[in-house]
């Protein structure tokens, strides 16, 4: 739950999402699902144009989301590798990452992940704004927290984590291992910029929607390394061998001030100007979205979570309680019930990632040959 300061904070009465399959709420999910802004870009199936599936489906309530002409597409995997031809120079690189440990080899069997996520609605909040979304099978995960101060939070935070699982993740599905790094990164910037204009659009259609926002963490897990991709202050850690270090870096006014020498990080903890972000999705016509790659090793454990929760706990508190659980699913359950101990204040949303199998880090050795 979020303000964002170019526009102050507003409330009104948030319909449910329940409301969208009737009356007035029918033409809302047509706005938020079907209508466009001229521009729109839409990622490609992965079929060819004469078996090309709709974007959306008809769901259980019968309607069906029609997909406009206007929105551009990223072509398939397989067209979009052939339109970028691999210079001897990329295949060197490629060749020493390998021997340096920094690409998958051969011989390395693939690593496994394993997800489990928790949300809840915090002791002080009435309703829920923020949502989660997980692919296993793509291991792609989602997580969005709507706009405390806006109409319709909960509308914002469930419309993009469905859009990017459903468009991001039928992508995924799709391209399997053809698609290099630099294609999935398009793909996510893609989708999130679908997903912002579906929003933006509902919220400028549909008073009930008006001004409605989320932040956003996007995370595909790909072997020995996650592509990660976020907008606005919730959060992605990483525990490593006991550490664990932000491997996000918060869009808000709180952090431009910590990096402008104006306030100290001690100092922020009590900040009042904790919930100003300074980017969202859906709250313009277009977002940034921020996006890293970083490497993975076996046993490496990625929290991502709310403010709800990284407001209620520190660094060290989430440090402590990640190491007294051994399972994720007790640990994302340990986490809320830590934040709401610690006044719960927010909703609250984590989703843990673990990856084992593949090479041990003491098993990668700097000689260049195999024997």
């Amino acid at each position: 739950m979020k303000t964002d300061e170019g526009l102050g904070s507003r409330r009104s009465a948030r319909p449910s999402l329940a409301s969208v399959g009737n009356g007035s709420g029918l033409l809302a999910a047509f706005v938020c699902f079907g209508a466009v802004l001229p521009g729109q870009r839409r990622l490609l199936d992965l079929l060819q144009p004469a078996t090309r599936r709709p974007l959306f489906a008809a769901d259980a309530t019968g309607w069906v989301a029609p997909v406009a002409p206007n929105r551009r597409e990223l072509p398939p995997p397989a067209t979009f590798l052939r339109s970028v031809p691999r210079h001897n120079s990329q295949a060197r690189n490629s060749s020493r990452d390998r021997r340096a440990g920094r690409l998958p080899s051969p011989f390395t069997p693939p690593m496994t992940f394993e997800f489990f996520s928790a949300t809840d609605t915090g002791r002080t909040r009435n309703n829920n704004e923020d949502s989660v979304a997980i692919d296993e099978a793509c291991g792609l995960v989602v997580l969005a927290d709507g706009m405390g101060g806006y109409n319709a939070g909960e509308i914002a935070s469930e419309m993009a984590t469905s859009f990017i699982k459903n468009e991001l993740g039928r992508w995924l599905s799709e391209a399997a291992e053809s698609a290099s790094d630099a294609d999935v990164r398009r793909a996510m910037d893609i989708c999130v910029d679908n997903a912002n204009r579906a929003i933006f659009n509902a919220a400028n259609s549909n008073p009930q929607y008006a001004g409605m926002g989320t932040t956003l963490v996007v995370a595909v897990f790909r072997d020995n390394r996650v592509l990660l991709g976020h907008v606005g202050d919730s959060r992605c850690y990483r525990l490593r061998e006991g550490r664990l270090q932000q491997i996000t870096r918060d869009h808000s006014l709180l952090q431009e001030q910590i990096d402008a020498g104006l306030i100290t990080p001690e100092q922020a903890a009590f900040s009042a100007n904790k919930n100003l972000v300074t980017r969202a999705v859906g709250v313009e016509d277009t977002v940034l979205l921020e996006t890293h790659q970083h490497d993975m090793l076996p046993g490496d454990v990625f929290l991502m979570c709310s403010d709800g929760l990284s407001d209620m706990l520190d660094d060290e508190g989430i440090l402590q309680v990640l190491l007294a659980h051994d399972s994720l699913d007790s640990g994302t359950q340990a986490l809320v019930d830590a934040a709401n101990d610690a006044g719960g204040k927010d909703n609250i949303s984590v989703i843990l990632g673990r990856a084992s199998g593949g090479a041990d880090a003491s098993a990668r050795s700097w000689w260049p040959f195999r024997r």
